[in-house]
């Protein structure tokens, strides 16, 4: 069970190092390989914290381009939302457009058929108003300055014509 610790947690690190005190052959081993032992394991820790790094790096980086990805959508849908605000802004300019020409066009309509009900209204619908002149009698005055109607000087014109004839 002892044996199986030490390969476990000291096996590769006690090859390496017992290898390098053969290969250089120090005068103090037993120093040497302590030394040769602690470096080992600043290079191991060294090694997890870059690793750590790496992974840490290689997270931030995947959150990164997510982001991107997020930001470039949310561009699309604003371009996207901006064009259909101006595509109802378009509309809606058009409809009023129309509304105004309709109205314009109902107005001129609405005119034109009150012109057309003033010129028909008679010489008598327009003089039967309030403070009008009563005009169906016209009298004029002849030459020795007597009043005479309209009516008496057609009855007379009629006459004449007929006494010609």
């Amino acid at each position: 069970m002892e044996s199986q610790y030490l390969k476990r947690c000291l096996g590769n690190c006690l090859k390496k190092g017992l290898a390098e005190v053969v290969e250089h052959r120090p005068a103090d081993p037993i120093e040497y390989l302590a030394h040769w032992i602690y470096n080992y394991r600043r290079i191991l820790d060294e090694e997890k914290k870059r690793m750590l790094e790496r992974t840490e790096l290689e997270q931030e980086r995947e959150a990164a381009l997510v982001e991107l990805e997020m930001l470039r959508k949310m561009k699309e849908e604003e371009l996207m939302i901006q064009q259909k605000l101006e595509e109802q802004r378009q509309g809606q300019l058009e409809q009023d457009h129309e509304k105004l020409e309709l109205q314009s066009e109902g107005n001129k309509m609405l005119l034109q058929r009150k012109d057309q009900e003033e010129n028909e209204k008679t010489i008598a619908e327009l003089t039967d108003r309030p403070g009008a002149p009563n005009l169906t009698r016209v009298e004029e005055l002849d030459e020795s300055g007597q009043s005479e109607s309209i009516g008496d000087l057609m009855e007379e014109a009629e006459q004449e014509s007929s006494q010609l004839f």
